[in-house]
């Protein structure tokens, strides 16, 4: 039996501007703080029994390219959009194009959506 085959998909953490207003929900957010919770992320799935990957994308001018790159490379059974993506207002049009391009090229692959960068595995584990 092989692993599901698992591509998180989020902000590079290095871009985010965390004293923006729009991240105020998400107070003393670091980019390290992003990162590192992204590593535990990819390393709890890994030891659920997933082949994870981690897929990071800039605010839009490459993002397109870079998702549909890293889905040409393989199947993915399972593809989660990161809450960094989502939930904040301004990253809707980036969001759109992140769904339209993993419908369009892994149209097989579940969709599913974390809330916060602790719970991708719960998010996986409700499709997958």
């Amino acid at each position: 039996m092989t692993k599901p085959i698992v591509l998180s998909v989020g902000l590079e953490p290095s871009l985010i501007d965390f004293s923006d207003s729009a991240y105020d929900a998400f107070p003393g957010m670091t980019a390290d703080k992003v990162m590192a919770g992204l590593n535990r992320d990819i390393a709890t799935l890994t030891d659920l029994g997933y082949d994870a990957e981690l897929c990071l994308v800039d605010f839009g001018k490459t993002a397109k390219a870079v998702l549909q790159e890293q889905l040409g490379k393989r199947a993915y059974d399972c593809i989660v959009i990161g809450a960094g993506v989502r939930l904040i207002a301004q990253n809707t049009p980036l969001f759109e194009q992140l769904i339209n391009v993993a419908h369009q090229h892994a149209p097989a692959a579940r969709l599913c959506f974390n809330t916060r960068p602790d719970d991708t595995a719960a998010a996986v584990q409700r499709w997958v």
